[in-house]
């Protein structure tokens, strides 16, 4: 059994030793373990490489290190050959007796397993990959070196060093001051200042001395997958800042901890669980935490999945067992939140910049982003942030870059560009409630006020790439139906609306849109995002809105044209064989499920529009461009 820590100085030796014990030099296998890299054959390949080092009688001179993600989604299954930093891409089970034999026997670095890019270059350190040069990691930092299994990996890379600083040499208004100096704004989307959050939750009365601290990693948005890596991959990071965020709020009251994450995350709700119990083993979560007096322990509280319980007051009531419903802060959260209590809720990614902080000092942090925090802790988005990077990009995956960043250097230096050789045509931050911005937009500095000025929002970090191929009516369409749907129904603005601006929006998208459609979308969002209670309703509208402000000539080509110039809209599009191109090959006839193209072998084809239903298959099989969509 594990002997517990009891003091900070206790702690401080334990680092001490396990961090001299981890030899730098030490040949070590690491591979990303996370779930995208797993879906693709993580596990497979760290059994195939752990054989394959048995047989060579290298299993315990070489470690095996399966890690949380690496971020370079796009390319993974990834390994990292330790010391030297070789980066593997797209590897596979099969390449495993390769990569013991030559790449540790024989010294050779595989060359087929580089990354290379669009010109053909290869790159064999992950330092010197685009990808990952143009990043600034920090809270990703430690994803590749540690298995997020293992508390004595986090401890050797100087883990919960934090907490021993604080518990041995501050005092909890301190760590407030300190929070509040670094100008850290909350990562889930609202960016409002931690350290303000946290000296009015202190200063909230609690007649038992009792405060809340929760985690919110109800990460919900359609392509985001920030919070979910992070607990995968580190999360004795966000446990240790939960518990710095505990001393500093509560003691020496009675602080008690929640962490709200959705079901749908399996592998993070694994290790999460894992991480608490050895915290607790350790001594670090429990009675007497490091004989600071403070008694804290972490619950994990798991979410159905309702888009909405990502609102503070609705994830509150979820826990307490209610329906998953928000309601109106006359009171905030902070003075009378989960079961009437105090209650301090910040996402993933806030509590895991803790730890820096207080590592690093206010000063180092302050120098990263943009603004001036020195008198407002409003006054400018400081640190790093994650964002998750998808769609018609040729890079994918996790991005840790420092705010003010622009959109160019995150979509073209590290997103590498738009795939297929298309044309950039906007990019949606912010997740479902987030706005498109067009291509005029592509210099606008990433942080929390310019988003917000272009008619966008940072949410918590979703990142979705579009090319010249989508329509943005379409796009509006996706996000406003989902909305819809994730509405809990309790405000009939929000519930009613966002059915009607659904319902408007797929009459146009059908050919049948109507003049004044346009300012009615306008008027109706309006009386959406000044009718409902919560954030959900209060913002639905963006992604509508954004493409009405930026891409307004295609609501209009919709209406009156009866056009989609992206071919997307079923409603209005015809699809027709050019005559001259058509061999007579017969796949499209073939495959057509309408049987709606005729002809025979070797003869033109004809297409009778009367029983075409504009599914796209016959353009998807037609090698000869014989088919033609307008």
């Amino acid at each position: 059994m594990t002997t517990p820590i009891k003091t900070a100085v206790e702690l401080s030796a334990c680092r001490e030793k396990l961090q001299a014990e981890r030899d730098p030099q030490r040949k070590v296998i690491s591979i990303c373990a996370g779930t995208g890299c797993r879906a693709s054959g993580a596990i497979k390949l760290g059994d195939a490489l752990r054989g394959a080092l048995t047989e060579k009688g290298l299993d315990q001179q070489v470690q095996i290190r399966p890690t949380g993600c690496q971020g370079f989604c796009e390319c993974g299954p990834l390994v990292v050959m330790h010391p030297d930093q070789t980066l593997y891409q797209k590897v596979k089970a099969e390449d495993a007796t390769e990569i013991v034999e030559q790449g540790l026997g024989e010294g050779q670095v595989i060359d087929r397993l580089l990354y290379q890019d669009a010109e053909g270059k290869s790159y064999r350190k992950e330092s010197e990959v685009p990808f990952y040069r143009h990043q600034k990691h920090l809270l990703l930092a430690n994803n590749s070196k540690i298995d997020p299994t293992l508390i004595d990996d986090y401890l050797a890379v100087g883990g919960y060093g934090a907490l021993a600083q604080v518990l041995a040499e501050m005092q909890p208004e301190q760590v407030c001051a300190t929070i509040k100096a670094a100008g850290l704004r909350g990562r889930g989307g609202g960016g409002f200042p931690a350290g303000v959050k946290w000296e009015t939750c202190r200063a909230a009365p609690s007649a038992d001395g009792v405060r809340y601290i929760i985690c919110n990693a109800d990460e919900g948005d359609p392509g985001a997958f920030m919070d979910s890596a992070l607990m995968e991959g580190n999360p004795h990071s966000v446990i240790e800042g939960m518990i710095i965020g505990a001393f500093a709020i509560a003691h020496p009251g009675q602080p008690i901890g929640y962490v709200y994450i959705r079901n749908e995350y399996p592998l993070a709700v694994e290790r999460l669980r894992i991480a608490i119990d050895q915290a607790r083993e350790r001594g670090l979560l429990g009675k007497n935490i490091l004989g600071s007096g403070m008694d804290f322990d972490i619950q994990i509280n798991k979410g159905g999945g309702a888009f909405v319980c990502g609102e503070s007051t609705a994830l509150m009531a979820s826990i307490e067992g209610f329906v998953g419903e928000p309601r109106a802060k006359h009171i905030h959260t902070v003075e009378a939140g989960l079961y009437d209590k105090p209650t301090n809720l910040n996402n993933v990614e806030t509590w895991a910049n803790v730890p820096l902080i207080i590592n690093r000092g206010v000063e180092w942090y302050t120098d990263i982003g943009t603004g001036d925090v020195s008198d407002n802790p409003w006054g400018g988005s400081k640190g790093t942030k994650i964002f998750a990077l998808v769609g018609k990009v040729n890079n994918t995956g996790l991005v840790e870059v420092p705010m003010g960043t622009s959109l160019r250097q995150i979509i073209y230096d590290i997103g590498g560009g738009i795939n297929g050789g298309k044309k950039f045509k906007a990019v949606q931050t912010g997740g479902p409630s987030g706005g498109c911005l067009p291509e005029s937009l592509l210099d606008l500095k990433v942080d929390f006020d310019q988003l917000t000025e272009a008619g966008s929002m940072m949410g918590s970090g979703g990142m979705i790439v579009m090319d010249e191929s989508t329509c943005m009516v379409d796009v509006a369409r996706y996000f406003i139906k989902f909305l819809a749907e994730e509405s809990c129904g309790k405000c009939v603005t929000c519930r009613e609306g966002l059915r009607q601006l659904s319902a408007i929006i797929d009459r146009i998208c059908a050919g049948k849109g109507q003049e004044g459609d346009i300012e009615l979308l306008e008027e109706l969002s309006t009386v959406v995002m000044d009718g409902s209670l919560c954030a959900l309703g209060q913002t639905a509208p963006n992604p509508l809105l954004s493409t009405l402000r930026y891409f307004r000539e295609e609501y209009e080509e919709h209406i009156r044209d009866k056009k989609c110039r992206a071919a997307v809209c079923q409603g209005l599009i015809t699809y027709s064989i050019v005559a001259e191109n058509c061999n007579g090959c017969m796949i499209c006839a073939k495959k057509c499920p309408e049987k709606a193209i005729t002809g025979i072998k070797k003869e033109v084809h004809v297409l009778e529009q009367a029983k075409c239903i504009r599914c796209g298959i016959c353009l998807d099989v037609c090698k000869f461009d014989a088919v033609l969509v307008e």
